[in-house]
């Protein structure tokens, strides 16, 4: 459910939906969910001064609160 929402929310921002990946490495106690995006799309996706990475992963606490489990979000470049 996070890693689809995630995905939903970094497909809607960039100009390369088909471009977006995502996976999760599930831990013990906190799930990192990695997001990969193409090169150009890498500074819509952050956002000015980091303003929409952050909005992304306050949706992703609040969700993960909500399930019961601790998640993470890692933008790769």
């Amino acid at each position: 459910m996070l890693k689809e929402m995630i995905e939903y929310i970094a497909k809607s921002l960039v100009d390369n939906p088909d471009e977006v990946r995502v996976s999760e490495v599930e831990g013990e106690q906190t799930s990192v969910i990695e997001l990969k995006v193409a090169k150009e799309d890498l500074g819509k996706v952050i956002g000015k001064q980091g303003r929409t990475a952050r909005a992304m992963r306050t949706l992703l606490g609040a969700a993960s609160t909500k399930a019961r489990k601790r998640s993470v979000l890692e933008i790769l470049e």
